[in-house]
């Protein structure tokens, strides 16, 4: 049976990643992982610039530490999710925040599809970049060699598929 610690749902916004999350949390009665950059966007409350993603990454890392010890820990994005955007919204990414998603891969990841409705949030971007940010993550997932399952569908289906995707993982 394969050791699972990391979990990571990871995808564009408003595709039911947080929720999940702690939805999973409770099914697999472990921890879970709150995204950081949500919290950053909503404390500093004007718009990003690329100066920000480095403590958008230092910060991921801190909450991802400072869940400790559980067997298995279920992320709400990770640093991929870091790389990407910061891809997308300023062309690159620093490098040791490329190195370091590669070094703290998850040993899955639950790729939300965009196939929800949108929910209008102050933290999110518009509906209009889900579609472009969703093969972006496929490519970055691609890249760093992760093992992906997407997940779509209705809540409920969401939430079937990402715990058969972790058993199946698990029964390896």
């Amino acid at each position: 049976m394969a050791k699972i610690a990391r979990v990571c749902l990871i995808g564009p916004h408003s595709t039911g990643k947080s929720t999940l999350a702690r939805e999973l949390a409770v099914h697999y009665r472990t921890q879970s992982v709150a995204e950081y950059a949500r919290g950053y966007v909503l404390c500093v409350k004007r718009e990003l610039t690329a100066d920000d993603v480095p403590r958008i990454a230092e910060g991921q890392i801190a909450n991802e530490e400072s869940a400790g010890g559980a067997p298995m820990l279920i992320l709400d994005t990770d640093l991929l999710s870091t790389v990407v955007y910061a891809r997308h919204y300023y062309g690159s990414c620093p490098e040791w925040i490329d190195c370091k998603a590669r070094e703290r891969r998850a040993d899955l990841y639950l790729l939300m599809n965009v196939d929800t409705p949108f929910v209008d949030d102050p933290a999110r971007d518009s509906a209009d970049v889900r579609e472009a940010l969703l093969e972006k993550f496929r490519c970055a997932l691609h890249e760093c060699g992760a093992e992906v399952v997407e997940i779509s569908g209705s809540w409920s289906e969401r939430k079937r598929a990402a715990i058969a995707a972790i058993e199946s993982y698990a029964a390896r």
